[in-house]
């Protein structure tokens, strides 16, 4: 394959990571969170824990989420420009 093409994948799944990093770390801090508090309390009903993590991946999206855009436009811009130039 040829480098470029090699670069770009890399890329692609580097960005893929990076962005979805802060919803998923939202989720996961909430997560825990809720799964510490449902112990201490004995109440171990799954539905409990939907909503706060619900809840915390949106703040997430509404505060990194045009971070993100930057990001993921910035990457795609670069993409097509490739592509522009002529690949074989």
């Amino acid at each position: 394959m040829e480098p470029t093409l090699l670069a770009l994948g890399r890329e692609a799944l580097v960005v893929a990571l990076v962005v979805s990093a802060p919803p998923l770390l939202a989720a996961l801090a909430v997560g825990l969170l809720v799964g510490v508090l449902q112990a201490a309390t004995q109440v171990q009903e799954p539905a409990v824990g939907v909503v706060p993590r619900n809840a915390a991946v949106l703040a997430a999206l509404a505060v990194a989420g045009p971070w993100m855009a930057v990001r993921l436009v910035r990457f795609a811009a670069a993409a097509f420009e490739l592509a522009a130039r002529g690949s074989p």
